[in-house]
C-alpha cells in the first residue's frame, strides 16, 4: 500500500483523494487554510464536494506532507507557489489544467524548474470531481515519458468504474486540457447569447481544430487529441452547464459582467487565465487560434461578445479547404 499526497482539498483533490483511498492506499489529503483542513478532518465531509464523506483512509492537514507520490491538484497560477513550499516527490502528478499566466507554462514545465528530480505525470481527462466522488464510472489519461511511473499511478488510482489509460504525450495531453476550458467559455457563451445549439457544435468543433493545430505545433499527436484528453474532455465541459468554465460563458453571453460573474463566485474558472495565456503561446509558435482569440479579447475587456460573434462570422471562407484533410488548418 503506498501513501499518496493530494495537495489541494477543492473539489477535484478530495474526489482523488477519495479515489486513492478507494483503490486502497492511505491519503494525505493537504488543505491550506488550517481551519478548514480541521473542519474536514473532524466531518469527513467538505463543502467544495456536497455529499461525498472522506474515508477513515483520509488524513487531512494543513502541513504540506512529503510522500512518494503527490498529485497536485491546486489552481493552475498558484502551482508554482506551491511547488516552492513542497518536498520533492518521487512522482508528481499534474491534476490542475492551464498555463501559467506570467510564464505561459504548461504544468509539467513548471514542475521540472521547481523539482527537477521529481518524474513528472499529467492526470487529466472528461472528469467531474462530484461524479468520480460518487462512484459513476468515468477514464482518464496518465501522461508522460516514464513508463514504470505510469504504470504506478495507474496502479495506485484505478479501480473498476475509473479506467485509467497510458500515454506517451504529456505535451498534447496538457494542451488539450488547458484549451478546452478556453473552447468552453465560448461555447457557453453561444448558448447565453442564444445563438442556438448549431452555433455551439460548430465551436466545440472548429474548437477541436485549433487544439490540434497547437499541440502539433508544439511537438504533439494529433491521435491524442481525439483521444480522453481532448476531445473527451472537450465534449464533457463544453455541454455541461456543471462546467466553471461553460456557466461563465453562459452568463457573459446573457450580458453579464465579469466583475458582476466573479464576485458572486468562490470557484475558479482555469479558462479565464488561460485564454490569453494561451493565445501569446500560439502567436509564438505562429499557429492562429480565432476562438481563443476571441475569449481572450472578451475576458480582458478589450471587445464584446456581440463583437467577437461578427469577428468569427466574418472570417473569410476557405473553398478549397477539405474539413476531412489531414491538415487541420
Amino acid at each position: 500500500m503506498n501513501e499518496i499526497a493530494v495537495i489541494g482539498a477543492g473539489a477535484w483533490g478530495t474526489a482523488l483523494a477519495i479515489q486513492a483511498a478507494r483503490a486502497g492506499h492511505g491519503v494525505v489529503l493537504w488543505a491550506r487554510d488550517p481551519a478548514k483542513a480541521c473542519e474536514i478532518q473532524q466531518t469527513r465531509a467538505n463543502a467544495r464536494l456536497p455529499g461525498a464523506r472522506l474515508p477513515d483512509a483520509i488524513h487531512v492537514t494543513a502541513t504540506l506532507p512529503h510522500r512518494r507520490i503527490a498529485l497536485l491538484a491546486v489552481p493552475m497560477q498558484h502551482l508554482r507557489a506551491i511547488l516552492a513550499q513542497l518536498p520533492a516527490p518521487e512522482i508528481a502528478v499534474a491534476c490542475a489544467k492551464g498555463l501559467e499566466r506570467s510564464s505561459l507554462c504548461l504544468p509539467l514545465e513548471i514542475l521540472a524548474a521547481c523539482h527537477p528530480s521529481s518524474t513528472g505525470l499529467v492526470l487529466t481527462g472528461p472528469n467531474f470531481a462530484h461524479e468520480i466522488a460518487a462512484r459513476l464510472p468515468a477514464a482518464a489519461i496518465v501522461a508522460g515519458h516514464a513508463g514504470d511511473a505510469r504504470s504506478i499511478l495507474i496502479e495506485c488510482l484505478a479501480t473498476p468504474g475509473f479506467r485509467l489509460y497510458a500515454s506517451d504525450d504529456p505535451l498534447a495531453a496538457q494542451i488539450g486540457g488547458a484549451a478546452k476550458n478556453v473552447i468552453a467559455i465560448a461555447a457557453g457563451a453561444a448558448i447565453g447569447a442564444g445563438l442556438g445549439e448549431n452555433a455551439r457544435a460548430a465551436l466545440i468543433t472548429r474548437g477541436l481544430a485549433e487544439i490540434t493545430r497547437l499541440a502539433v505545433a508544439l511537438g504533439g499527436h494529433a491521435t491524442t487529441v481525439a483521444g480522453l484528453s481532448g476531445l473527451g474532455d472537450l465534449l464533457l465541459t463544453c455541454t455541461s452547464a456543471r462546467s466553471r468554465n461553460t456557466s461563465l460563458g453562459l452568463e457573459l453571453g446573457r450580458g453579464v459582467a465579469l466583475a458582476e460573474i466573479l464576485t458572486a463566485r468562490s470557484t475558479v474558472a482555469e479558462g479565464l487565465a488561460t485564454a490569453p495565456a494561451l493565445v501569446a503561446r500560439a502567436a509564438a509558435a505562429g499557429v492562429d487560434l480565432p476562438i481563443c482569440e476571441a475569449v481572450a479579447r472578451v475576458v480582458t475587456g478589450r471587445s464584446t461578445i456581440a463583437d467577437e460573434i461578427v469577428t468569427l462570422l466574418d472570417r473569410p471562407l476557405r473553398p478549397n479547404h477539405d474539413e476531412t484533410s489531414s491538415k487541420i488548418r
